[in-house]
C-alpha cells in the first residue's frame, strides 16, 4: 500500500537524487510545491527542461557557456590575460574566483580531480587539453586552484609532472587561517600550511 500518492513520491525520489539532499529535505521540498499553489512548480519544471538544451561547454576552457556558444567570454574577452591560467576542478569554482574581482587571467576546468578510489584517472580529465593550451597561448603562469585535499594535491602534482621542463611559473593558492579563527580551533593541516606559508612583515 502506498502511503503517499505516486506522483508525490516520484518528486521526492527525484529531489533525493541531488547531492546533499536527504530523505527529509526531499520531502520538505516536495511538500512545499504542493502547499504553494503559485507558479513555482511550473517555473522549476521549465527551468529544468531548459537546462540540458541551454547549457554547453567552452571548447577551449571547458567552462559553462550558453548552448551554441563555442568559446567562453572569460577567454575571448581581450581584457583577459591568456598567458595566466587558473586551473580549477569544476565550472562553479570559476564563479568563486570571479567574485573576488582580483583575477584577470583565464581559466581551465579539469572536470574533476584525480581519484583512483572513485575510478577517476588523469585521462578522464582535461589535462591533455591544458598542455596544448600552454603551448598555443604561450602561457607564462599556471595557478593551481584545486582543493586542499588528497585528490586536489595529487592532481596538482600530476599536472606539474606533465608540464615537464617548460619554462612556466607555477603557483598554488595560499592556504592558511581564515579571518576570525582562533588558533586553538584550527585543524593541524590548516595551521601547518599557515606556518609554512608565513610572510615577512
Amino acid at each position: 500500500m502506498n502511503i503517499l500518492p505516486p506522483a508525490l513520491q516520484d518528486v521526492i525520489d527525484a529531489f533525493g537524487l541531488l547531492p546533499g539532499v536527504g530523505p527529509r529535505t526531499a520531502e520538505r521540498y516536495a511538500y512545499y510545491l504542493i502547499r504553494h499553489s503559485n507558479d513555482s512548480p511550473h517555473k522549476i519544471a521549465a527551468a529544468l527542461q531548459g537546462l540540458q538544451i541551454g547549457v554547453g561547454y567552452c571548447k577551449k576552457t571547458f567552462a559553462l557557456v550558453p548552448a551554441g556558444q563555442e568559446i567562453s567570454d572569460l577567454y575571448s574577452d581581450p581584457r583577459r590575460d591568456k598567458t595566466i591560467v587558473a586551473i580549477v576542478a569544476e565550472p562553479f569554482d570559476i564563479v568563486a574566483l570571479e567574485k573576488t574581482g582580483q583575477f584577470h587571467g583565464t581559466y581551465h576546468v579539469l572536470g574533476g580531480l584525480v581519484s583512483p578510489i572513485d575510478g577517476i584517472n588523469p585521462d578522464q580529465l582535461h589535462i591533455a587539453e591544458l598542455i596544448k593550451r600552454i603551448d598555443e597561448d604561450e602561457v607564462q603562469e599556471l595557478i593551481l586552484a584545486t582543493n586542499a585535499s588528497v585528490e586536489g594535491e595529487s592532481t596538482a602534482l600530476y599536472i606539474q609532472q606533465q608540464i615537464g621542463d617548460r619554462n612556466i611559473e607555477i603557483s598554488r593558492l595560499a592556504r592558511g587561517l581564515s579571518i576570525g579563527v582562533d588558533l586553538e580551533y584550527a585543524d593541524q593541516i590548516t595551521l601547518g600550511r599557515a606556518l609554512a606559508e608565513r610572510r615577512t612583515l
